[in-house]
């Protein structure tokens, strides 16, 4: 308990100094490392323990002898953990700032950890364990009852745990076997998990966006918008409400638009089966479906603030061959329409229209040059009159207020009203009228740009079932078939943020497993020993992304942050066994009885350190409530990632370590009778 707290202090300061902020990323690390910093000082308390149960009197010199045969491999394998965050805190991008706070939290946390256990952790145990004190057979206590029956017990799954190591240690083809079965699961589990960048969460908060049809006044859209919001207040779980009128989360503003915010009530009041925010979702489609005059789009916030207007999908057709608006629309409008047809789109959904009702305004070039202006004045007075202009501020009340320069709207209903706007000449002012030409058509409200290509905005949400990951490959595989030649798109928001790092998980582990290679390499000077230690990695990985798949779970950042850390823990834990192992080879012992004896002495402690992080983590798994969806997908994979790779790396490492230790003694010596011959 007091390294958690040292720990927990230490890593608060240096949250502080690095200038981060308390929030999800750093509360996971923190709720992590509350698991993880307590594994040094469990090995450091088993050790002294083991002293005393072998007949030590003085709690001081159990001490100073114990801390002989841990304090390397405590500063070995907290090197390592650290040493997994490096590489990632280096990462650009949206994924590189989460693994960065991650990252450094955990580090910080782990490496305070360290030295509470190289210093206090021992000065306590000198003072606060005492050797046991024999009462006698009739006089033992009922602690002294238990510890000697759990001893007896434990001594006896330790004996059946040393059969297992020999027997795999005589058959070291069948720990190859499960090696490989291993690999090729986590490859599996791997590729056909849903893949996402941040899960989506139940904020508690929805946008219901209305899109009336080309040419609806204001009026009409508010009468539209007061249909919907007559819906959505019967809606059992929502608590309130705001009605916007003439701007749209999608649209941006205009008349043919509206939106309105829903806030749900609290989570603790939406403990129900069909409570959740999908559920609420489908609810207002099926009860605004009867409102035939408008299209209605629901979403969520985005999970990242400032990345699109809404959770879900985000994408932009781009007319890369300079073609007309229509032909964009058009071809926009065939591709969304396939879009609805995948499995894995719930809907995808786009606002632009080309049937607005305009005026084409044609300005006299040759009237305009007789009366000694230019057609760009004429132009501008229309826009400042009929669209208003920006023209000054001014200071009142300690504020201070724009000035916008508009005609009143009684003198702006129609064509006539060009007669009554005026534009100085040389002759005098004379009406805008007599320079231009109106004529009715119909285009587009607005035209927007993405990487100077004209575009057109899609929105999506996705299928029940189906993951971000999932709608972005639908996405590419649609716009490869059907999307004309000319015409691309581009994704936007988190979508874009998503593709763009589709491949972070394996640069995530090959960089993690280089950097414990390379420091091992150098504790060890081998380049063969460091192997028995990467190679019991993967068989946890496997269990962490298997469990993920069959949990229906996400390949996202959560999970691959408790990948980074499950990479250092598993590394950690088998280091305690090969360093034991080679410290007994250098004493003279056989391979085969310095790995078989290394094990045994290292079963407790690792059983302890991993039983701590396993059960600590555990309320992860079954979290529900704001932040669900990442803790479990953290959960899931820490949790069922550290069961599996501890309880097949208690078997493995040994006769990894075997045969990397075989190799390292025979390749050597070989090489030096070729070079003698």
């Amino acid at each position: 308990m007091v390294g958690i707290i040292i720990s927990l202090i230490g890593t608060f300061a240096a949250l502080w100094l690095a200038g981060f902020s308390i929030n999800l990323l750093t509360l996971f690390a923190l709720v992590l490392a509350i698991g993880t910093v307590v594994d040094d000082a469990i090995i450091v308390v088993e050790a002294i323990q083991a002293k005393l149960d072998q007949g030590y009197k003085s709690a001081y010199q159990a001490t100073v002898d114990g801390m002989k045969g841990i304090t390397s491999p405590i500063i070995v394998s907290t090197m390592i953990f650290m040493a997994v965050f490096i590489p990632v805190t280096f990462m650009g991008g949206t994924s590189g700032t989460f693994f960065t706070q991650f990252g450094v939290t955990m580090a910080v946390a782990v490496g305070i950890s360290a030295v509470n256990a190289l210093t206090l952790s021992p000065a306590l145990c000198a003072l606060l364990i005492r050797p046991e004190k024999d009462s006698g057979e009739g006089g033992k206590s009922f602690q002294q009852r238990f510890r000697k029956g759990f001893n007896t017990a434990f001594h006896t799954i330790t004996n059946r745990y040393a059969g297992g190591v020999k027997f795999l240690l005589k058959r070291k083809w069948l720990a190859g076997g499960i090696l490989a079965v291993a690999i090729a699961l986590l490859v599996l589990a791997m590729t056909n998990t849903k893949t996402g960048l941040v899960p989506d969460e139940d904020q508690g908060m929805l946008f219901v966006n209305v899109n009336t049809a080309p040419g609806t006044t204001l009026s009409q859209t508010q009468e539209v918008m007061t249909k919907v919001e007559e819906v959505i207040k019967t809606i059992p779980q929502v608590a309130e409400y705001s009605n916007n009128a003439g701007f749209g989360m999608l649209s941006g503003q205009t008349p043919t638009t509206g939106m309105i915010m829903v806030r749900l009530k609290d989570w603790s009041e939406r403990k129900g089966k069909n409570d959740d925010i999908n559920s609420v979702i489908n609810e207002i489609y099926a009860r605004t479906a009867n409102i035939k005059n408008a299209q209605i789009f629901v979403m969520a916030p985005p999970m990242i603030i400032g990345y699109g207007a809404g959770d879900g999908f985000e994408l932009y057709t781009q007319d890369r061959a300079g073609n007309s608006v229509e032909d964009l629309y058009y071809a926009t409008q065939d591709f969304v329409a396939k879009l609805n047809e995948r499995p894995e789109i719930g809907m995808a959904y786009f606002t632009f229209d080309i049937k607005y009702p305009q005026y084409s305004v044609e300005v006299d070039f040759t009237k305009c040059k007789r009366q000694g202006i230019s057609p760009n004045e004429v132009l501008s007075t229309i826009s400042s009159y009929y669209g208003g202009v920006y023209s000054s501020d001014i200071n009142r009340f300690s504020k201070v207020y724009r000035v916008m320069m508009q005609a009143s709207p009684e003198y702006r209903l129609d064509k006539e009203s060009l007669n009554n706007i005026f534009v100085k000449t040389n002759e005098g002012m004379a009406p805008v009228g007599q320079f231009v030409t109106l004529t009715k058509t119909y285009g587009s409200e607005n035209i927007s740009r993405f990487n100077m290509f004209n575009s057109i905005a899609i929105n999506g949400s996705l299928a029940d079932g189906y993951s971000s990951g999932d709608a972005i490959t639908a996405i590419k595989e649609i716009a490869q078939q059907y999307l004309p030649t000319g015409y691309g798109y581009e994704f936007g928001g988190m979508s874009r943020e998503e593709s763009g790092s589709s491949n972070n998980t394996i640069i995530v582990i090959a960089l993690c497993m280089l950097f414990i290679f390379l420091i091992l390499s150098a504790l060890y000077e081998s380049f063969l020993i460091p192997f028995a230690v990467i190679l019991s990695v993967p068989i946890g990985l496997m269990g962490s992304f298997l469990f993920t798949w069959i949990f229906g779970l996400e390949n996202n950042i959560y999970l691959q942050t408790g990948v980074i850390m499950l990479i250092g823990l598993l590394s950690k834990t088998a280091i305690l066994i090969t360093e034991l192992a080679q410290r007994y080879r250098k004493e003279g012992l056989s391979i085969f009885d310095s790995a078989l004896r290394a094990a045994k002495e290292r079963l407790r402690p690792i059983l302890m350190t991993a039983l701590t992080m396993i059960v600590g983590l555990l309320p992860l798994v079954f979290a529900s409530g704001a932040g669900a969806n990442g803790n479990i997908s953290l959960g899931v994979g820490t949790v069922f990632g550290m069961t599996i790779g501890t309880l097949a790396l208690l078997f493995i490492t040994p006769t990894l370590f075997a045969v990397m230790q075989y190799l390292q003694e025979k390749v050597p010596s070989k090489l030096k009778m070729e070079i003698k011959k």
